[in-house]
């Protein structure tokens, strides 16, 4: 019997664990099937020695967490970040499996990380890291066992390097190890822009779903990176009037709308929004609690807490980014009605969409054009939006619990029919 898993130890993991023991009681599942659809299937550490342009020799800790492979092959980003962690790994992965069940993919969920600050790193020393990761991983990695894909902090060169590197040991060029890759290398039309486009597709919904007029609406955005910088692009061809955004150094704001494009081209020079002459400064904690229509979590895990969830001031929450909202938060959000929660494992998962839409394009080498791409990628949040807001209706049940339900009774149903070997 599986009593503890210590090595997971982070606040990531027990949030996780946290929302899936809640629905677990919500679809009385079986105490017999809880661990072995709650705990991840395999995690890989290693250390990673590379020699630095100085001649000097580091070594930096290396993560791969794959929940599990009862649907497919696993399926998650890797990130570079200083803070990263095999608890993070393993709660970012946890989130991925029912994020790719709710969708309908034939995938598990997995997440890597490398514990390094990429901006202190040239782009050899990164290519370096890279390759040495790939290597290491490569007996627990390949187009039908565990694909990677960009994160926070990698992009689509990490993957083409991840992808030579991978192809270089098989002896044959392998576009479908890795997706999030360049156009060239067997990349997808659509892919960088998916999951903020997905957010965009999705806000839409929901002010459909509420009744507000998405043409009058107002948001804030919490991180500019990829993600949150095509999801204000997204929100303002739908109308709405993006008045705050912020990344790690800080935020603007501008209760006329900011104007997206020079902010698009201060940040290019600048490498952060900070500073942009057209806002006024604000802070990250301040844009949570500003009053506007649509608040877009784009940053970090566990943003939205119980000291600051009472204080929002938001028609909608769009979780751009993965558990960026407690548990705590969620039973106070969950007593505010007035408040529409997008959650994460939907709202972001257009990233995951075309990332599997790269893959069969990969091994079919057949490759389908941008407008082919997000129109089956808006057809399949469409239904997942409509069975998530369905089953909440029905069920009387935060959007949350009822997009955890669906995911993790897929899983689980998926396990129970296979059984256990030998």
């Amino acid at each position: 019997m599986l009593r503890r898993m210590d090595i997971y130890d982070h606040p990531s993991f027990r949030m996780a664990c946290q929302q899936f023991d809640l629905v677990a009681d919500h679809l009385q599942m079986p105490e017999s099937e809880r661990a072995r659809v709650k705990y991840p299937k395999r995690a890989v550490t290693v250390a990673l020695p590379i020699h630095r342009d100085d001649g000097s020799v580091q070594v930096f800790p290396g993560y791969r967490v794959q929940h599990h492979l009862a649907l497919g092959p696993t399926k998650g980003g890797l990130r570079f970040h200083p803070d990263v962690t095999l608890g993070e790994v393993a709660a970012l992965a946890m989130w991925m499996s029912w994020k790719c069940a709710l969708m309908g993919l034939p995938y598990g969920g997995a997440k890597g990380g490398i514990a390094c600050d990429p901006a202190q790193l040239s782009q050899a020393e990164l290519e370096r890291l890279t390759r040495r990761y790939t290597q290491e991983m490569i007996p627990f990695i390949g187009p039908q066992i565990d694909v990677m894909a960009p994160d926070l902090g990698t992009n689509e060169q990490v993957m083409a390097w991840m992808m030579d590197s991978y192809s270089v040991h098989i002896g044959a060029a392998v576009p479908s190890i890795v997706t999030g890759k360049p156009v060239a290398l067997g990349g997808s039309q659509g892919r960088r822009e998916a999951t903020g486009r997905g957010v965009g597709y999705l806000v839409n919904r929901a002010t459909d779903t509420i009744g507000l007029d998405i043409s009058k609406a107002t948001a804030a955005i919490q991180g500019f990176g990829n993600v949150g910088s095509v999801a204000a692009l997204s929100l303002a061809r739908y109308g709405v009037k993006v008045v705050a955004v912020s990344d790690v150094f800080g935020g603007v704001y501008n209760a006329n709308g900011l104007d997206l494009w020079g902010l698009e081209k201060h940040v290019a020079a600048q490498k952060t929004v900070v500073g942009f002459s057209e806002a006024e400064p604000i802070t990250n904690e301040q844009l949570l609690v500003l009053p506007c229509s649509i608040l877009v979590p784009a940053a970090l895990e566990r943003q939205i807490t119980a000291a600051n969830a009472g204080q929002i001031q938001c028609r909608i929450i769009a979780e751009a980014a993965n558990g960026p909202t407690t548990p705590e938060a969620d039973e106070i959000l969950n007593q505010r009605p007035e408040i529409f929660v997008i959650p994460d494992i939907l709202c972001n998962a257009g990233g995951v969409v075309v990332s599997y839409f790269e893959w069969v394009q990969d091994l079919q080498s057949f490759f389908w054009g941008e407008t082919e791409v997000v129109d089956k990628l808006f057809r399949l949040l469409e239904s997942a939006f409509t069975r998530v807001v369905s089953l909440s209706r029905k069920q009387k049940i935060p959007m949350r619990k009822a997009a955890l339900a669906l995911g993790v009774e897929r899983v689980q149903k998926a396990k129970r029919i296979r059984g256990l070997f030998p």
